[in-house]
């Protein structure tokens, strides 16, 4: 079986720990990204505005991998707060195209630099 590692070059990278995503036999698995710009700034504004870059950069590494949100079949939302989840939803349900992919989200205790929300996501290529 083969493996890719992928990273995006609009997405701020860090291999010394990850990869944006993991290509293998039809499937591209991406690490969740947070709602920070190219030089790993958080991006000014509230949970839209971060739900928002948080859709931007999982679309960059899709397009890195070769696939599009059209196929991707599961998105995991992790929110710092679940009062975030309507705001959120707003701006998720707009962006995304339908149907819209399998998704989970939960209220996680903390997310890295204590951002307000991250987002994973799994697609086909």
């Amino acid at each position: 079986m083969s493996v890719e590692k992928i990273n995006s070059s609009e997405n701020p990278t860090f291999p010394h720990i990850l990869s944006h995503a993991t290509k293998v036999s039809g499937l591209i698995f991406l690490s969740g990204q947070t709602p920070v710009d190219v030089n790993g700034n958080l991006v000014a504004g509230g949970i839209q505005d971060h739900t928002r870059q948080c859709i931007n950069n999982l679309g960059n590494v899709l397009k890195a991998a070769g696939s599009s949100w059209e196929k991707v079949v599961k998105v995991n939302v992790y929110l710092k707060n679940m009062d975030d989840f309507g705001a959120m939803n707003e701006v998720y349900e707009k962006l995304l195209p339908n149907p819209k992919p399998a998704r989970t989200c939960i209220q996680a205790a903390k997310l890295p630099n204590d951002v307000d929300v991250e987002m994973e996501a799994i697609a086909a290529t």
